[in-house]
């Protein structure tokens, strides 16, 4: 009799458990795995709005002709440095004012110009060549330089 009472606890205790038909005690479902993977996405050009400084690429000392590049010429009228904001000549500075389009390795944009007492406004385009080791920087407007001004990047 005591077997009979001990098997029918067993079979209670085994009904209590459930029968599993309703999924409610039975561990979660592993989650799939993906096989395939997500695109990559191209990073998009920079929206002219949000650019407020001109891109690293451009920034350093750019010269004319190589002795541009000499350091501690006092001669070097075809230096430029690029900066964050700005763009210093030999007698002027340029200082960022409003981009007009950006894209990696090219931004146009208007500058205000200070120097020799003067100041105007130039509306410029700085673009990357050659691997970033040569740029080429246009004019646009009534007073522009009718030709390019091409640069190479000082070591």
């Amino acid at each position: 009799m005591r077997a009979r009472y001990l098997a029918f606890i067993a079979l209670a205790a085994l009904g209590a458990c459930g029968s599993g038909d309703d999924g409610a005690d039975q561990p979660a479902p592993a989650a799939e795995v993906a096989t395939e993977t997500a695109p990559t996405a191209t990073p998009a050009a920079p929206d002219a709005d949000d650019v407020d400084a001109i891109p690293a690429a451009f920034h350093g000392r750019w010269g004319l002709v190589p002795a541009d590049c000499e350091p501690g010429r006092a001669d070097a009228k075809g230096l430029l440095t690029i900066g964050t904001d700005k763009l210093e000549f030999y007698e002027s500075v340029a200082t960022l004012d409003d981009v007009e389009e950006a894209a990696p390795g090219r931004i146009r944009a208007s500058f205000d110009f200070t120097g020799e007492g003067m100041t105007w406004e130039r509306d410029m385009a700085l673009e990357l060549e050659e691997g970033g080791s040569v740029m080429v920087r246009s004019e646009f407007g009534a007073e522009a330089a009718p030709d390019p001004f091409r640069y190479t990047k000082c070591n």
